[in-house]
């Protein structure tokens, strides 16, 4: 879902702080988390943004997770409820599993290997974001999303002996990522094949979901039966609680950690730009945290006036990303390439479009396109910054000759939103932040096989043949080819799919209360709420 900006951190990071070893420390208290947008769901087989994960991390863990640390580190793969990691045949085909033995879910029933089954079935059925991941990864399942079959044939269990065969219809290479996900987490018998937004399926974990209220707020309760499970690298947690907040105001949020009001701002979310000057001066309480997350305008090719390659064109040759660093305080390193820098395949090769805006030949171009007073609707976030960049977006658009009509949401619906085939959104903006740390991953965003009429990740419903073949070679491969990959996004760059934007860093910012040098922000899940405890003075 969702990480790579290193000059910006190490400027920010000067005299923040670093990180010392984890201190033993009395265990209890609560902490208070600040989000500005709610989770569209906390169920783990929707929910399929960054806010959504951060929770289910800790409450539904799935066969595999991510080790519980930063930078580099943390996007190691670690055995969660599986024996070990998966044993792959030759041909990449065929991953066998075994569940460890004694597991049980929060609520006491035990977890046998057919929930992991019942978990995938569940989510191609309720429509999840990760659906195309298993559609196009699992063999049988998409009969089963067909309805032309009644189980995923490719899944196998036992659950005496806890075993778990998956068959896949082509060797993928990052299958194993995509065990990580929540939606792979297992279920217990007789989860609802409907969403559960209050009452979320029971996983196995350090914490529980408790007083969720959509669109408002949440709390983390310690599972305390989860420490006597022992499962290696998988923190117990140290507080009771964790109580979660939707505070949609920047200022407002940003303050409450400020004065301590309130105990950590969410990573995914901005300092409010009026207190930033005020929270870089937070030593040990503040620091930037490079994250593999690519913003962008996405632009839908199959609809005028972005079904012509010259009118995408227009639009990247008038972008100034250096424009956008700034509505961005500076949380953005500009790109114009998809891949993120820390990620292997990212391209190194100039923007082909350059760095400064040229607006005489962008008019040439949409000129050329005969696409020149098309009408074009923008859709945009509503929160900061990310308002200010559709703002600036649709002027940029005016500017070379469309006639942009600006729409922007509550985060809440945002994606939704534009991801609903009804919509059909033409133009605006939005990010990717890495499901798992593989250039597949982002490709997913410009693979065919992703488009939905529902929660759809093609939002430019980009088909080409070169991507599409290129997809079918790379992501067979069982190590990351980064040179092809690089190739791929010169490409992709050349046909101007996506404006990318670039990749920003995330705040690290917690209040007196929270022991900073032990808080980690997971590279592919952000805030790790099992790392949190209340300092000395707190307890």
């Amino acid at each position: 879902m969702r990480r790579g900006p290193l000059a910006l951190m190490a400027l920010a990071c000067a005299g923040c702080g670093g990180h010392g070893p984890a201190r033993p420390g009395r265990d209890g208290g609560t902490a208070t988390l600040l989000m500005a947008t709610a989770p569209p769901s906390l169920d783990p087989s929707l929910a399929n943004s960054t806010e959504g994960a951060e929770a289910l991390w800790v409450t539904n863990l799935p066969l595999l997770t991510y080790r519980h640390a930063e930078g580099e580190a943390g996007t190691q793969l670690i055995p969660a409820l599986a024996q070990g990691l998966p044993a792959v045949s030759a041909d990449g085909r065929t991953y066998m599993l075994v569940l460890r033995r004694g597991l049980r879910y929060s609520d006491g029933r035990p977890v046998r290997a057919s929930d992991f089954t019942r978990a995938i079935e569940r989510a191609i059925r309720l429509g999840s974001g990760y659906t195309s991941f298993f559609t196009t990864t699992i063999a049988g399942s998409a009969a089963f999303a067909a309805r032309q079959a009644r189980a995923i044939s490719g899944i196998r269990t036992d659950d005496t002996s806890g075993r778990i065969v998956i068959h896949l219809v082509h060797p993928y290479g990052a299958f194993a990522n995509l065990l990580a996900f929540p939606a792979a987490a297992p279920l217990p018998p007789g989860t609802p094949l409907r969403a559960l937004p209050q009452a979320p399926p029971a996983g196995v974990g350090p914490y529980t979901l408790a007083d969720i209220v959509p669109g408002h707020g949440f709390t983390l309760r310690r599972n305390r039966g989860f420490a006597g499970l022992h499962l290696p690298g998988i923190p117990t947690g140290h507080l009771t609680t964790v109580k979660v907040h939707v505070v949609a105001n920047p200022a407002a949020e940003t303050e409450e950690v400020l004065q301590n009001r309130a105990d950590v701002l969410d990573a995914s979310d901005a300092v409010a730009p009026g207190l930033l000057a005020q929270v870089r001066d937070k030593r040990g309480r503040f620091a930037l945290t490079p994250e593999q997350e690519t913003m962008y305008f996405f632009m839908d090719t199959r609809s005028r006036p972005f079904d012509s390659l010259a009118a995408r064109q227009a639009v990247e040759y008038a972008v100034d990303r250096r424009a956008l660093q700034r509505l961005a305080s500076g949380f953005l390193t500009p790109s114009c390439y998809f891949v993120p820098p820390a990620v292997p395949g990212h391209a190194v090769a100039p923007c082909p479009y350059g760095l400064r805006p040229d607006l005489s030949r962008a008019r040439r171009l949409l000129r050329a396109s005969g696409r020149a007073g098309a009408s074009v609707t923008v859709w945009g976030r509503a929160t900061s910054p990310f308002a200010e960049f559709a703002r600036y977006y649709a002027g940029v658009l005016a500017s070379i000759g469309l006639k942009p009509t600006l729409r922007l949401l509550t985060d809440s619906v945002y994606y939704p939103t534009i991801g609903s085939a009804g919509t059909h959104a033409q133009t605006g903006y939005a990010e990717w932040v890495q499901d798992f740390p593989d250039p597949s991953d982002f490709y997913a965003l410009l693979d065919a096989r992703s488009i939905q009429p529902r929660n759809n990740l093609n939002l430019s419903r980009v088909d080409d043949p070169t991507i599409q073949r290129a997809l079918l070679s790379l992501e067979a491969q069982t190590t990351v080819d980064a040179r092809a990959w690089a190739a791929l996004e010169r490409h992709t760059a050349q046909q101007a799919y996506l404006v990318v934007i670039g990749q920003r860093s995330l705040p690290k910012f917690f209040s007196d209360r929270i022991d900073f040098r032990t808080a980690i922000i997971s590279p592919v899940f952000l805030e790790d709420v099992s790392s949190w405890q209340l300092t000395d003075a707190a307890r």
